[in-house]
């Protein structure tokens, strides 16, 4: 990596659909410490995780990774892991900060270099990760999230809109998008302190106050989208995988 870069991993408790989540046994470890290894694995940069919970802490803890306390009461994982940048590296060392859900136990490592890149290859505010959609029910799904971009190179896309519809319309590729952010330090403190925006209010869409505000995102198009745990079925789903 041609700039450090710090993975932060933001973990709280309550979880809607799936209460005390990242403590969720998978196969005899917290699911935050399935994710906290992935992550390791990618050998990126530092990596931490950003919790309310002492619990969480000390799971990550006892597994050998570093936490860092953070209020209760952010509205966002974004706000989580800006807070623990600051408390992590209060000096800005590190110029690129991965914000990793703690949701995706069966992450493929590498995704995490692939949300990076683009930071290094262009002067991109933020990056992220999308993968084509293939099963059709997708398509129509407002659970499955859109990114819509022009092309601007081999598997790259230069962020336009993201949106829960169907989008865009017409022949051609639809693209899943997969939460993972990489960010410029000052790219994530410029949007942190902005308020929300109307589309980002109207979608429920978080990355759509950056594009509002004419920050520009790159998206990396990428083969795979990682399994997120939202539900009791995804976790049993997860605990098969990874038992395969």
């Amino acid at each position: 990596m041609k700039s450090k870069t710090l993975i932060v991993i933001p973990a709280r408790m309550q979880a809607t659909r799936l209460p005390g989540k990242p403590l969720a046994d998978i196969h005899g470890l917290p699911m935050i410490v399935h994710v906290w290894r992935r992550a390791v694995a990618a050998r990126c940069g530092d990596v931490i995780v950003a919790t309310d919970s002492g619990e969480i802490a000390d799971a990550v803890a006892r597994a050998g990774g570093e936490a860092i306390l953070t209020r209760a009461d952010h509205a966002s994982g974004s706000d989580r892991v800006y807070e623990a940048i600051t408390k992590k590296d209060p000096t800005g060392s590190a110029g690129i900060i991965v914000n990793l859900q703690g949701d995706l136990p069966t992450l493929d490592p590498a995704l995490v270099a692939a949300s990076v890149a683009p930071l290094l290859e262009s002067d991109a505010d933020i990056a992220t990760l999308a993968a084509e959609i293939r099963e059709p029910e997708e398509r129509t799904n407002p659970n499955v999230v859109k990114a819509v971009g022009t092309p601007i190179g081999p598997n790259r896309l230069r962020a336009l809109y993201f949106t829960r519809a169907t989008a865009p319309w017409g022949e051609g590729p639809l693209y899943h998008h997969i939460g993972i952010y990489a960010y410029r330090r000052a790219s994530l403190e410029r949007f942190v302190k902005m308020p929300p925006s109307p589309l980002e209010s109207r979608e429920k869409l978080e990355q759509l106050r950056a594009l509002e505000a004419g920050m520009r995102i790159d998206v990396a198009i990428v083969d795979t989208v990682p399994l997120g745990v939202d539900t009791p079925a995804d976790l049993e789903r997860a605990r098969h995988l990874l038992r395969s």
